[in-house]
């Protein structure tokens, strides 16, 4: 139905926006891994609303609870389910919207498809589900970074037509956040702040891209043809609330070179083989050759705004109405962990595939 991700480190999400409580069941987590709920809270309170003036002012602590599959801080390799607690939900906000279908929200699809919805906040189609994705993808990157020190960081590069300069560095976790904005030139990160500011005013909303940038993979990840990793990275993040765009490498720009201009050279190192350029972004015939992956992730506008728009009620009837409750004018800051944990959940997976392909059969029978 839709609501798990990944095959060997298989991950479930349930709840709803304004539900009691929402949360996430692994499988296929290795045992022994140490695990604490404070390994998962540091990338959930990156995700949580109410962070700055350019967030949802929903008050919500999000703080996870581990309820199985943990013993004495290590992982015991069966199932981990972890949830949080919904403190602030106010389904009222929502009262005056339960019989008309906001546009670019999924109340229309959602009602056509099964006949019934959650109108609160949203529902399963709420961003608050990511939740769930945060807390598996922690725990997905304490394997990553067991296995090769594997690090990965996204930040947002655009808002509207605010775009930062080339960042020629691998930026620090610190470096990213030290803007509400999450964008880690300074000068850049204000104007993008001011310019968040002045729309929330008007009652209106933005979108822009994130990039999201890997290093220290291993060579030999991926599979060819419909399970290349850049085509699992590619559903991984357009499964993300909001998203609308997905290009990695050279991407779209890549269409304005030449072959000449665009092949990336192999080169003998002291390491091992090298490229000389990296348009391919780490991954050539859907495996990765060691390099760095680099990615980029559309998000659209948020489609809740306080301007009075036109749409139709339940019955088909033209009418007006007015968003209103806590919503984000702009959803990227908070997307940021969201990317890196489904990068982290694509990557585990693809990492436990490639060591199932590679064990030895050591049996002595025939």
């Amino acid at each position: 139905m839709g609501n798990s991700f990944g095959k060997l480190f298989s991950v479930t999400t349930w709840g709803e926006s304004h539900g009691p409580s929402i949360g996430v069941v692994i499988d296929g987590c290795p045992p022994l891994l140490p695990l604490n709920e404070t390994d998962i809270q540091q990338d959930l309170n990156r995700r949580r609303p109410g962070q700055s003036s350019i967030t949802s002012s929903r008050k919500e602590s999000d703080l996870i609870h581990i309820v199985s599959g943990v013993y004495q801080g290590k992982t015991l390799g069966t199932p981990i389910a972890m949830f949080v607690k919904n403190e602030d939900p106010k389904p009222e906000d929502y009262s005056e919207l339960l019989d008309l279908y906001r546009p670019s929200h999924a109340d229309f699809t959602t009602q056509a498809k099964y006949g019934i919805r959650n109108p609160y906040g949203g529902g399963r189609s709420s961003a608050r589900e990511t939740i769930g994705r945060i807390a598996a993808g922690a725990i997905a990157k304490k394997i990553l970074n067991h296995i090769n020190n594997i690090e990965i960081r996204a930040y947002v590069e655009s808002i509207n037509i605010i775009k930062m300069p080339f960042l020629d560095h691998f930026p620090s976790v610190e470096e990213i956040d030290a803007s509400s904005v999450r964008c880690p030139d300074p000068e850049t990160a204000k104007a993008m702040v001011e310019l968040i500011q002045k729309v929330q005013e008007e009652g209106d909303s933005l979108g822009g891209i994130i990039l999201c940038r890997i290093r220290n993979v291993p060579i030999g990840l991926g599979e060819p043809v419909f399970d290349r990793l850049e085509a699992d990275l590619a559903k991984a993040m357009l499964s993300i609330p909001a998203t609308k765009g997905f290009e990695i490498g050279s991407g779209f720009a890549g269409t304005q070179m030449k072959g000449s201009e665009h092949n990336d050279v192999f080169y003998q190192k002291d390491s091992g083989i090298r490229t000389l350029t990296n348009f391919s972004a780490g991954i050539q015939g859907g495996i990765t050759n060691g390099e760095e992956i680099y990615f980029r992730v559309a998000f659209k506008p948020t489609a809740t705004i306080l301007k009075t728009q036109n749409t139709v009620n339940t019955n088909g009837n033209p009418v007006q109405f007015q968003g209103q409750g806590r919503h984000d004018p702009c959803v990227l800051p908070r997307a940021v962990p969201i990317v890196e944990a489904m990068a982290a959940l694509v990557l585990v997976n693809h990492w436990m595939i490639h060591q199932a392909r590679s064990l030895k059969l050591t049996s002595d029978r025939v």
